[in-house]
């Protein structure tokens, strides 16, 4: 099998890659793309996802939405909970320089992110992310590209407003909590 990369080039990360982040973290890699020349924040690189998502909203503001071809298709969540798809759009996406076009599943209602790339985008661009130095790099004929994350961005979307201690939980009457315990 061809995979049309460089004969002698090697993707890795080291230490260097991740100057600049705030660590230890637990944060997803979300970048910046430009889609339809236009920039978009807040894209989360998923390789769990089998599947691109863009919200409708967002085709709207691109002024795209006429490019939407229907198709429904219920994608399942991790906790298999069910969203039927409005219809697919190809849009390119440019990062690094680098324009794939880009199959999406369009989808309505609000989601964290304003899109999801997933193994499909991850796969075609030869793509290598991390998530430990939030960054991802990936081969062109000029060399390797590396794209920095938005973790300021990822951990504003899920900052936490109330943190409730363990032994306030624990005083909770009932059998809700059982397997929790307060750490000593």
């Amino acid at each position: 099998m061809s995979t049309g990369l460089l004969i002698g080039r090697n993707l890795s990360f080291n230490d260097e890659d991740a100057e600049g982040t705030e660590q230890p973290h637990n944060d997803a890699l979300v970048i910046f793309v430009l889609m339809n020349n236009i920039q978009v924040k807040h894209v989360l690189v998923d390789p769990g996802s089998s599947t691109n998502i863009i919200r409708s909203r967002v085709v709207e503001q691109l002024v795209l939405q006429d490019h939407i071809v229907p198709a429904a298709r219920v994608l399942n969540g991790f906790n298999m909970a069910s969203k039927t798809t409005k219809g697919e759009i190809v849009l390119p996406v440019n990062v690094a320089g680098t324009i794939q076009e880009t199959k999406f599943h369009v989808i309505e209602g609000d989601m964290i992110y304003i899109s999801l790339l997933g193994r499909p985008w991850i796969h075609n661009m030869k793509a290598v992310p991390s998530t430990l130095h939030q960054v991802m790099k990936f081969l062109t004929s000029e060399g390797v590209r590396t794209v920095y994350e938005e973790q300021h961005d990822a951990k504003e979307m899920f900052a936490i407003d109330e943190v409730i201690p363990v032994s306030a939980l624990s005083s909770t009457k009932g059998s809700d909590l059982k397997g929790i315990q307060e750490a000593k």
